[in-house]
């Protein structure tokens, strides 16, 4: 069987708004960010429930730095920096405190 791309990246951020009201907005960000409709998006208020266990130093470190959410962005046929880049257009449309990270080259990288 033939292995797909598919990118994978993590916004890390801090909201005061409930996951539903996030969820909530999420169409519209879409929209109006032009997302492709099969970027998939996944968010959670439990940063622990990220197992990857190359991640888990920067979940310690988000958590520490008051992250509470983190949305995890995939995306059919694109690399991780495309993904990266899909979600980085997407969340900026609102006032963003966190970061973007994905994987590059064996180590995950920073989005700038």
């Amino acid at each position: 069987m033939k292995n797909r791309l598919q990118g994978q990246a993590y916004a890390f951020f801090d909201c005061d708004a409930s996951k539903e009201i996030i969820e909530s907005k999420m169409p519209i960000l879409r929209r109006e960010s032009q997302t492709p409709s099969d970027l998939e998006l996944s968010l959670t208020d439990d940063l622990d429930s990220l197992k990857e266990d190359d991640l888990l130093s920067i979940v310690q470190e988000a958590k520490d730095s008051g992250m509470n959410y983190l949305l995890k962005a995939t995306y059919p046929n694109a690399t991780n920096k495309k993904t990266a880049d899909e979600l980085a257009t997407m969340i900026n449309m609102i006032e963003f405190s966190g970061a973007i990270v994905y994987k590059e080259g064996g180590n995950y990288v920073f989005k700038e």
